[in-house]
């Protein structure tokens, strides 16, 4: 570390230049101040083109110019803008170039109730972008349930207040208490563990209640994990997280919103007299309809009953067609043996002009001819035919195995009768066949 008291004092001695003043100034605090974590309030923020942040930072007393540079401003994931409460590490330096006494920024996050806004903004961003808050994945509420689920805290308000509603609304449905801490460090994982739990249970919908408080107070329900157990869960779940002004990010996820739990339970808990009147109201349609139906079925009965006749005029009926179809049948066969007589008669007189002797003689001397054409063709093309076959003979011997076996070659094969053609094909004790020209061997790889 400089120290001042060991440079001259006497102007006369030494004189600086502003230049070389503020550049021992900026020496003088970079070396006495290192990295230190300073909170305060943005204001004044300017951001050039080069991608730099410059803005002020400050309290309710004073003010201190800094600068975030473009490197290490892109790591940050905190939402930098005027009004914003932050913390940040900073070099205490000194901008030569005007002489004005600055933080050298390194990181920001923000500070307090801030930080928690700034995290519930990110997270609510990236889920919204995953399409967690997608109307369309959102399931319907059961119109007329019968089990519900309440994960709740079994020491607030809140459980009462439900079991109330239900109890003035709709008695029937049965209710059943999830037990689960709604605040403090251990509330998060009770709350998952309890969800995942009333999900397991064949429950026809969830309840998520908490009284109200403040965003601290009410941080479990605005963690990533809660958020995807929700999302996560086969049983529609309505999110009643605080008063109707708190939201947490539950309630974006939840199938249904509502804005207190005694809403909720609202939602759920069909009025018992509106229920009455709706069975009233079934049951008179119900009625209506099937006298209807009664009716309807009586008039078709009479009127079977009218199209019905007795067996015996069927009998008779069917008597009388029989009788017409003998006698149509006994025309149909006089006429068809009529017309074969007649159609004999013709073919008689066409083999009486057309003697087959005669024609006999003639195919007998056409066929005579035949077979001493196909005699005498049959020996040339006889004689062709091995003329031809003797060649491809000769050739065939040239290029057959049997030829390359009797100059003293062997064809090997494995117990499948696969040729071997490389060693990569047999082991050691492995047997194969061996074929030679004049017999087969049977022989082991060594």
């Amino acid at each position: 570390m400089q120290n001042l008291s060991s440079r001259p004092t006497n102007p006369a001695s030494e004189i600086l230049t502003v230049s070389q003043l503020n550049q021992r100034a900026r020496q003088l605090l970079e070396d006495v101040f290192p990295r230190i974590w300073v909170e305060g309030e943005i204001s004044n923020l300017a951001r050039p083109a080069s991608g730099h942040l410059y803005f002020t930072l400050k309290d309710a007393q004073a003010q201190i110019r800094c600068a975030f540079f473009r490197q290490n401003a892109a790591r940050t994931r905190q939402i930098i803008e005027n009004g914003s409460l932050v913390k940040l590490a900073a070099r205490v330096s000194l901008y030569e170039g005007r002489g004005d006494y600055q933080l050298i920024v390194e990181q920001l996050e923000a500070a307090g109730e801030g930080a928690l806004r700034a995290a519930f903004e990110a997270l609510k961003q990236q889920l919204l972008a995953e399409g967690l808050f997608d109307q369309q994945r959102k399931k319907d509420l059961p119109k007329y349930p019968r089990r519900i689920a309440v994960v709740t805290s079994p020491t607030g308000a809140v459980w009462q207040d439900i079991l109330s509603v239900f109890a003035r609304r709709a008695p029937q449905i049965a209710l059943t208490q999830v037990p689960t801490a709604v605040q403090g460090k251990e509330a998060t994982a009770q709350i998952v563990q309890a969800l995942k739990l009333a999900d397991r249970g064949q429950f026809d919908a969830i309840i998520l209640a908490r009284g109200g408080g403040s965003l601290e107070d009410l941080w479990c329900f605005n963690e990533e994990i809660v958020a995807r157990t929700i999302a996560d869960s086969i049983t529609p779940i309505v999110s009643a997280i605080g008063h109707e002004t708190d939201i947490s990010i539950s309630d974006f996820v939840a199938d249904v919103r509502a804005p207190t739990p005694t809403a909720a339970a609202e939602l759920l808990a069909p009025e018992r007299q509106a229920l009455l009147q709706r069975i009233d109201y079934l049951q008179q349609r119900l009625q209506r309809r099937l006298s209807d139906r009664l009716k309807t079925l009586n008039q078709q009965l009479h009127g079977l009953n009218a199209r019905i006749r007795h067996p015996k005029q069927r009998i008779e009926q069917s008597m009388q067609r029989l009788d017409e179809l003998e006698l149509r049948l006994t025309r149909a066969c006089t006429q068809l043996l009529q017309s074969n007589q007649q159609q004999v008669q013709l073919w008689q007189a066409r083999l009486q002009i057309q003697h087959p002797q005669t024609l006999l003689n003639q195919q007998q001397q056409w066929l005579t001819h035949l077979q001493q054409a196909l005699t005498k063709n049959m020996a040339m093309l006889l004689n062709t035919e091995q003329k031809k076959l003797k060649g491809m003979a000769q050739a065939l011997h040239l290029v057959s195995p049997l030829a390359t076996l009797e100059r003293g070659y062997s064809i090997l094969r494995d117990e499948t009768q696969q040729v071997i053609r490389s060693s990569q094909q047999v082991r050691t004790g492995q047997q194969l066949q061996a074929r030679l020209a004049d017999g087969q061997l049977l022989v082991q790889v060594l």
